[in-house]
C-alpha cells in the first residue's frame, strides 16, 4: 500500500482536530498559517488538504474570512453514487437497479418502525402528497418525481434520524441523475397513487406488517420496470 502524501496526512489530522475540539458545522478552524505551524507543513500541502476536504464538505473556505467546518452533507456521496451508476448504466450494466435495491432494503426495513407512533401532522402531510399525486395523474397522466420523492422523505420524518434522511435523499438524487436515460413512460399513475395510499393507510392503522407488505409491493413495481426483460427461448 502506497504511503499517504503530506497533503493526505494533513487531511487526516484536520479531521482529528475537528473531533478533538468538538467543532461543528460553521465553527472556525485555525488559519492557514496556524495549520502550517501546527502540522509543520508547507503552504502548498495545507492548501491541497483544505481543497480536498472542501470537496467532501468537511471544511468550507470563505475567501477573506477564513476556513470553517463545512456542512458535512452527503452531497459528495450522492454525486459519487450517481456517477458510478451512470457509468455502469452506460456500459449496459444494472447501475440503476442496484441503487433501487439498496433503497428498497432501507425503506422496507424501516417503514415498520414508522407505524409505532407517527404524529397526526405527518399523516396529514402524507395524505396531502397522495392527493397531489392523484391530481397530477389526472391532469398530466403521471406522478411527478418531485412529489414521489417528497412522499418517501416525509414518510420517515417521524423517526427523527437526520442521517437516514440524508442517505435516502442521496439515493433519490443519484437515481434521478441516472433515470434521465431510462424510459419510465409505461408507469401506471393509478397504480402508483393506489400503492402510496395503501402505505399511508397501513401507517395510520399502526400495522407494521401491512406497511412492509405495501412497501414491498410498491418496490416490486419499480423493479419490474428496471429489470432486464428476459427473452423467451426459441422453440
Amino acid at each position: 500500500m502506497a504511503r499517504p502524501t503530506m497533503a493526505q496526512d494533513i487531511e487526516r489530522r484536520i479531521k482529528e482536530l475537528i473531533l478533538e475540539r468538538r467543532l461543528g458545522p460553521g465553527d472556525p478552524l485555525p488559519t492557514e498559517a496556524e495549520l502550517m505551524e501546527l502540522f509543520t507543513a508547507g503552504r502548498v500541502s495545507v492548501r491541497e488538504a483544505l481543497k480536498a476536504l472542501q470537496a467532501m464538505n468537511v471544511v468550507e473556505i470563505r475567501r477573506g474570512f477564513g476556513t470553517f467546518v463545512g456542512s458535512l452533507s452527503l452531497s459528495p456521496f450522492a454525486e459519487g453514487l450517481a456517477f458510478r451508476a451512470a457509468v455502469r448504466h452506460g456500459q449496459g450494466e444494472p447501475g440503476l437497479l442496484e441503487l433501487m435495491k439498496v433503497r428498497e432494503a432501507l425503506e422496507t426495513g424501516l417503514v415498520g418502525a414508522v407505524t409505532d407512533g407517527v404524529p397526526a401532522k405527518d399523516l396529514a402531510v402524507l395524505r396531502a402528497l397522495v392527493a397531489t399525486m392523484e391530481s397530477e395523474a389526472a391532469q398530466g397522466g403521471r406522478v411527478a418525481r418531485t412529489t414521489d420523492r417528497a412522499f418517501h422523505l416525509a414518510l420517515y420524518s417521524s423517526l427523527d434520524n437526520h442521517l437516514l434522511s440524508e442517505v435516502l435523499d442521496a439515493f433519490w438524487a443519484a437515481m434521478d441523475r441516472v433515470r434521465e436515460d431510462v424510459d419510465d413512460g409505461h408507469q401506471d399513475p393509478a397504480v402508483t397513487c393506489a400503492q402510496h395510499h395503501e402505505i399511508v393507510e397501513a401507517v395510520a392503522a399502526a400495522d407494521g406488517a401491512r406497511a412492509v407488505r405495501a412497501m414491498r409491493t410498491h418496490f416490486d413495481g419499480i423493479r419490474g420496470r428496471l429489470e432486464p426483460q428476459s427473452v423467451p427461448a426459441s422453440v
